[in-house]
């Protein structure tokens, strides 16, 4: 699936069921009560009903959050292999000292993962270049070794990084949601203040309540989704530098042989 065809899908679902959530769960009659014809919220959830249509759009962005960073962590999960990055490392480097292509080879397929398909990606031209070790001399070997080990860098990077501007961007949209709700419980709270005689002390609370509530609500959603953006871009830049630490001494070992 492309990753703009499930962002979109994402927010659809996540859109229908924050809408659920705010129309049945916090906009439940039991937390609230008659305030003179006006609904005044008993607790939490009520009081964060109070933040309006908005409040919907915070639970989808946060849904959506937390999506992406359950399939990112399952992804980079996956894409570390099945067995400790730095044993597989380890496994590689004896093998290929002791001119064990093949097996290196296999314990790549067996490994699998971003960085295994590297390292297979670069041991597979090797073979094949060794096969034809009359035509191609060590040298442009070792460079064509070192452009498959880029090729394959460049196919595994982007997926490695899917989702991950979503996840920034989404951070960025809460911030400017919340504002927007902010702004628009003061208007309220200030309409009731401009209203001759005494004020609406129950519209001056909930215009004030609504504006708190989408405050809180948008730091939350773009916060998560900061701290996420950032600890999984640092998760891929670890990746990368594993990867080109093992494509060095690959590199170097194949040079002895």
């Amino acid at each position: 699936m492309k990753q703009s065809a499930f962002i979109v899908i994402l927010f659809i679902l996540a859109l229908a069921i924050s809408i659920s959530i705010y129309q049945y769960g916090l906009g439940n009659p039991v937390n609230f009560k008659d305030g003179e014809g006006r609904s005044v919220p008993l607790n939490i959830i009520g009081q964060v009903y109070t933040g309006g249509p908005l409040v919907s759009l915070l639970i989808a962005l946060s849904i959506m959050d937390f999506a992406i960073i359950i399939e990112r962590s399952l992804s980079l999960r996956k894409a570390s292999g099945k067995k400790s990055v730095n044993k597989f490392f380890s496994s590689i480097l004896d093998k290929i000292r002791s001119g064990q292509i093949d097996e290196s080879i296999q314990l790549c397929e067996e490994q699998r993962g971003s960085v295994a398909n590297v390292i297979r990606a670069a041991l597979q031209r090797y073979k094949e270049l060794v096969s034809e070790h009359n035509l191609v001399d060590a040298d442009k070997q070792l460079a064509e070794v070192q452009r498959s080990i880029e090729e394959a860098m460049m196919l595994e990077t982007p997926l490695l990084e899917k989702n991950l501007i979503a996840l920034s961007t989404i951070a960025s949209i809460a911030t400017m949601v919340g504002l927007l709700g902010t702004v628009l419980g003061m208007i309220r709270a200030f309409r009731a203040l401009a209203q001759a005689g005494a004020p609406d002390a129950i519209q001056l609370a909930t215009g004030i309540s609504e504006a708190l509530v989408n405050t809180a609500g948008g730091l939350f959603v773009a916060i998560l989704g900061i701290v996420a953006y950032n600890f999984f871009v640092n998760k891929v830049d670890n990746f990368t530098y594993q990867v080109d630490e093992a494509s060095y001494n690959v590199i170097q070992l194949l040079k002895t042989k």
